[in-house]
Order: structure tokens, then sequence, then C-alpha cells
């Protein structure tokens, strides 16, 4: 049964002047900042904050902000091998499936997010 939808999109143009290290710790998990200060180019580093921070934001939707206590941090937004997003969190419980798509283009980023219980 689905049990939440979010749909977000992000303008990259208006995401870079939000850009410092404040929103990037505010937005990003430690294992996404990881990951972030590893890519040297700055449209990639762009294009990979713009996606979580959409995917987080379709995930606050879809739990409709759920009791209040979560925070974008409370959510890793991770790559399988094969590049299909997943998301890390402690936030659901065992019988939920997180089903996560993010796409990007030079000028946007958008995020897709169905919650379904088993």
């Amino acid at each position: 049964m689905i049990i939440g939808l979010g749909i977000d999109l992000v303008e990259l143009d208006r995401l870079k002047e939000l850009m410092s290290d404040r929103f990037i710790d505010r937005i990003l998990s430690r294992a996404e900042k990881k990951l972030y200060l590893n890519i040297a180019a700055e449209n990639t580093k762009l294009s990979f904050i713009g996606g979580r921070f959409a995917a987080k934001e379709a995930l606050f939707k879809a739990i409709s902000k759920g009791n209040g206590t979560a925070y974008y941090t409370d959510f890793s937004i991770l790559n399988r091998e094969n590049g299909q997003p997943y998301v890390e969190t402690d936030f659901f419980q065992d019988d939920e499936i997180i089903h996560i798509t993010i796409t990007h283009t030079d000028h946007h980023a958008i995020a897709y997010v169905m919650i379904e219980k088993l």
C-alpha cells in the first residue's frame, strides 16, 4: 500500500546562491558530505547537492513532515553500484520501503519519492 508520495524540483542557479558551508552542513548527512567533498568539479557538486536537496524535500512531502522531528541530515541519499539512489535512515519502520529517483539537467534537479508499506 502506498502511504506517501512526494516530488520536488530545484532550480540549480537559485541553489547556487545559497551555497555555503552552513547550508551544506544543514542539508547533507555525514555520508553524503564525504561523497560531496570528493567531487572536484563545481558544476557536479552543485548537481549533487541539488539532487540531494530535491530528494529530501520530496521525502518530507511524502511523509507530510512526519511528527516534525526529522531533519535533512536524518536521511542519507546514497547510490548503489549501478547508480540507483536509495535512502538510508532510521526514520522509517522495517515494513516501509522508500522508492526514490533523482534526475538532473544543466539547470534543474528533480526527485520523486514513493513510500510503500508492506
